[in-house]
């Protein structure tokens, strides 16, 4: 387990790398070789990268994300860049999120209504 001062500084590492995700997709329909490089560059922080995380099965990326010491909230906003990343249908990563949204609902300690609406509506996009 991490101390205080560790965690605090990886809580606020995640939070940053989370951030430039979110601002990452949050780019024009079609992608340019940079902003797939950046959006690669910023998923190695988390061990990963577009590759592997086409690759890697839902259980694989939640039990990666588990390593990385992401909280619920974290998860969740992880789960957004991926939903944001499938809007286009350059990437199929709305299934990932759907799996990492039901994850938070069933093993975090509280009900949100705000996953559960999440999960509603990636059901949906996946019919």
């Amino acid at each position: 387990m991490l101390n205080k001062g560790l965690r605090d500084e990886e809580s606020t590492r995640i939070e940053n790398t989370l951030r430039i995700l979110h601002s990452l997709t949050f780019v024009p329909k079609y992608w340019i070789f940079e902003d797939l490089s950046e959006i690669d560059g910023q998923l190695k922080n988390f061990g990963l990268s577009l590759e592997t995380l086409i690759e890697s099965e839902p259980n694989e990326m939640i039990t990666l994300l588990s390593r990385c010491h992401l909280d619920w909230n974290q998860k969740e906003q992880f789960a957004d860049v991926l939903i944001f990343l499938s809007k286009e249908n350059q990437f199929q990563f709305t299934a990932k999120a759907l799996a990492l949204y039901e994850h938070i609902q069933t093993e975090s300690a509280t009900f949100s209504f705000g996953i559960n609406t999440k999960i509603t509506s990636a059901k949906v996009k996946l019919q």
